[in-house]
């Protein structure tokens, strides 16, 4: 669209009718007006403004997080080294003075290469050794052999 807006610019500077313009682009006659009067202005038609609010976090807080993140949820005073969304607002907000709420943080980092890891849960004592064997020797024997029939059951309608 920005291609577009951008050629409409310059068949509009070249002298080209509104008209034309619009039947050449595809575009309504509206839009092309539109683009003449921000030509008019002085401004550029084809440069589209940013929509919405303008973002919270600079890109010095993006730098921040980058260094932040790697470091560990315990250097920055939380009991467990597990970063959760409200763990990183309230860093943010307790070292570089942003309030952002948590929820909007997937976002941003998501959009900065961060993606949700969850620990896995396992026990302490497990042992590794003892599983494998476990999977190796014991899981064999006791899982049914192909090929192996139970007795028919009372209720088995199917005969022999």
């Amino acid at each position: 669209m920005e291609r577009r807006r951008k050629r409409g610019m310059e068949l509009l500077t070249e002298g080209v009718t509104q008209a034309e313009v619009s039947r050449r682009l595809g575009v309504t006659p509206a839009t092309v007006c539109k683009w003449q009067a921000r030509l008019g202005k002085g401004g550029q038609a084809w440069k589209r403004r940013p929509l919405g609010r303008p973002a919270k976090l600079t890109a010095a807080h993006r730098a921040w997080l980058e260094r932040t993140l790697p470091q560990g949820a315990q250097a920055h005073g939380f009991l467990t080294d597990l970063w959760t969304l409200p763990r990183i607002a309230a860093a943010l907000e307790r070292e570089a003075g942003l309030r952002i709420h948590p929820g909007h943080l997937w976002r941003v980092l998501g959009a900065m290469g961060w993606s949700v890891q969850r620990p896995e849960k396992r026990a302490l004592q497990r042992d590794e050794e003892a599983i494998t064997r476990w999977k190796r020797r014991t899981w064999p024997a006791l899982k049914k052999k192909r090929g192996e029939r139970a007795a028919p059951s009372s209720s088995s309608t199917k005969a022999d």
